[in-house]
């Protein structure tokens, strides 16, 4: 039975802190577990005079999901479970293992899971880019989609394609989910991934969370005696998992009936947040904390489409190429093309949030990069393209004359010489 009510918030709004968001928006809160923002997509800017859309480039994340393991659920429920034995758990805290309990029962066998709105996602997402750019989507086109071999994404893939096929029947469709593609479409790089949290790093993250991840308050929500259930309630990972157990809700259809997240704050929330956008930033971004190379796991990704992209501008008829992967893949891509300053390095970890680095932005569940190339006629040598990350015109550290349009060639150059010094410095 669930205890209270949540309704989940699903529309974003702009702000300019963390904190601004999650005071509007609990959900944003979740980082990497926020559902996709589809509404309020502002209108594209119109092309320069004469420039048509002629091919469209994709790499996008599965949408919505089921929780991936049990560990969010099993590590609190067997804190309050030996709690509850000994007589500790005040009414509230008997109410939260029954909604953990309730929860992990409709969790069951799904673990990883697409769920409706992870369906939905990715057909609102497909719809529009049909109405975005309906020169793309002729009779007759190559639709040449790929995914990685998981079945979340492979289930997005063909949400998506189906909706496509629906908005023209006419579509030369094409699909495929193999090992061969994975060198690039999930490449994770263990040698860079292991170095990533150095001692320093640990040191620096250690120091920046030791006053955000504790909460003495849901202690004394929880538990008759807090002093007497510390031996093995551990306060940390007890916070840190009931938000994480009620914070996936968001993209299953328990969204409106679980009510773990109105157990906190939006500081609390806020204080945790904190702590999840430090931890993807020293995963995934730049910082001299770990040798500033981690968006370089995505580099074969990158090269990949800088070539296929090459090749699809000398036709008459390029396909449209959409891949269907993952966040740990999304992320560290945008930060290394420093997509809206996401290239941002520091080694002061208090200096993300004012800068504006803020992973939730990047990759909520079905979160997308779209290139969209442009030229006048096939004699065209000056093709020009835009990004957009989660359907929003993005910036890239590039000169734009033509914002948010640029040269492809300078895109092309740049980052094929970044990629080359970076394959000397490995030698």
């Amino acid at each position: 039975m669930v205890c209270l009510q949540l309704v989940a918030v699903l529309q974003p709004l702009k702000a300019q802190t963390a904190l601004d968001y999650i005071e509007r928006n609990r959900n944003f809160a979740a980082s990497n577990y926020s559902i996709y923002p589809d509404t309020l997509i502002p209108p594209q800017t119109p092309p320069p005079a004469g420039y048509q859309p002629f091919y469209l480039s994709h790499y996008g994340r599965h949408g919505s999901r089921y929780i991936n393991s049990t560990t969010a659920f099993d590590i609190p429920r067997q804190m309050l479970l030996k709690a509850d034995s000994l007589g500790q758990l005040t009414e509230t805290g008997k109410c939260v293992l029954k909604e953990l309990e309730y929860i992990i029962e409709d969790t069951n066998d799904r673990w990883g899971d697409l769920t409706g709105w992870g369906k939905l996602q990715h057909r609102g997402i497909a719809r529009r880019m049909v109405a975005n750019f309906p020169e793309l989507f002729r009779d007759g086109t190559h639709v040449d989609a790929r995914s990685t071999t998981v079945t979340r994404c492979i289930l997005s893939m063909g949400v998506a394609l189906q909706t496509l096929e629906n908005a023209n029947p006419r579509l030369y469709v094409t699909l495929r989910a193999s090992q061969r593609d994975m060198h690039y479409m999930n490449f994770q790089d263990k040698k860079l991934r292991k170095g990533a949290m150095t001692p320093e790093a640990q040191k620096a993250y250690d120091d920046f969370c030791a006053d955000l991840d504790r909460n003495p308050r849901i202690m004394r929500q929880l538990f008759v005696c807090p002093d007497s259930v510390r031996q093995f309630v551990d306060e940390r990972w007890l916070n840190y998992y009931i938000i994480k157990a009620g914070m996936i809700q968001q993209n299953t259809h328990l969204a409106t009936k679980t009510y773990l997240l109105d157990l906190f704050t939006a500081e609390e929330l806020y204080r945790m947040w904190k702590t999840e956008n430090v931890w993807w930033f020293i995963n995934h971004g730049f910082t001299p904390l770990n040798g500033s190379r981690q968006p370089y796991t995505q580099r074969h990704l990158l090269r990949q489409l800088i070539n296929d992209a090459d090749s699809c501008i000398r036709m008459a008829r390029p396909p449209v190429q959409l891949r269907y992967g993952h966040e740990t893949v999304l992320l560290p891509l945008v930060c290394l093309l420093g997509i809206n300053g996401f290239d941002f390095t520091t080694d002061r970890l208090e200096e993300l949030e004012p800068h504006g680095w803020l992973a939730a932005l990047v990759f909520p569940m079905a979160s997308n990069l779209q290139f969209v190339f442009y030229r006048r006629d096939l004699s065209d040598r000056d093709i020009l393209f835009k990004v957009l990350l989660n359907e929003r015109e993005a910036t890239l550290p590039l000169p734009a004359d033509k914002a948010p349009y640029y040269h492809w060639n300078d895109f092309r150059d740049h980052y094929l010489n970044m990629l080359d010094a970076d394959r000397r410095r490995k030698k």
